[in-house]
């Protein structure tokens, strides 16, 4: 039957960490919108050139253009059992999309689990996020530090932590949301689709909660 899942929660709440946990429970790609851009952009795909022409101009790129890039990602036969879709997507024209898509691949999602923290606990997240250059892992200071200070333990590479990742960044970040991506909840709601998953216990704990909401509208085991 498959496990297709869309990941919701403001930035901060997690949503990195526990979609690639799930992904790996499941045997299932864990797909970003981030991620497709870099790999269109790397292998100059049409899309790519695309989407390349708006980011040099500084515009932000169409919804058409991002949910092709989703359409053909999920098309690939390491989707056939599923996926998770972390950071797509933003806004009811790309979910609205996104439903198109499956239906004419005969398909649908399974359920829409919502990570739920509050803004307060967001922002002491993201203040102390740090990424790696080489393959985009997310650390954390207080919650989730590296073993070694300053490098990924996954590969090796050198974390460093982004231009804009400035209180006043992470603000501007929690109003987008709220203003774009939180009328989601909304709309999957009306669907029978969403799943409220409380984000603020341990990554663990979240992960267990997680687990069972995803094991009930799947049937995995």
């Amino acid at each position: 039957m498959g496990c297709r899942i869309v990941l919701l929660g403001m930035p901060g709440a997690g949503k990195g960490t526990q979609a690639e946990r799930l992904s790996a429970r499941l045997g299932v790609p864990h797909i970003t919108s981030g991620g497709l851009f870099r790999e269109h952009l790397d292998k100059g795909t049409e899309l790519g050139r695309q989407a390349r022409a708006y980011i040099e101009r500084g515009d932000l790129v169409p919804d058409e253009i991002t949910v092709g890039m989703i359409a053909e990602r999920l098309a690939r036969p390491d989707c056939a059992p599923g996926f998770v879709l972390d950071g797509f997507p933003r806004n009811l024209a790309q979910a609205e999309a996104l439903d198109r898509t499956l239906s004419e691949m005969g398909t649908a999602l399974s359920v829409v689990p919502l990570i739920r923290v509050r803004p307060e606990i967001a922002l002491a997240r993201l203040s102390g996020r740090w990424t790696c250059r080489d393959c985009g892992a997310v650390y954390h200071t207080l919650f989730s530090p590296p073993k070694q200070e300053g490098v990924c333990d996954i590969c090796g590479g050198k974390l460093y932590q982004r231009p804009d990742e400035t209180p006043e960044a992470h603000q501007h970040r929690l109003e987008v949301y709220e203003e774009q991506t939180r009328p989601l909840v909304g709309y999957y709601r009306q669907l029978g689709l969403l799943a409220e998953v409380d984000g603020e216990p341990a990554v663990e704990d979240v992960e267990i909660k997680l687990w069972a909401v995803v094991r009930e509208a799947c049937g995995s085991k």
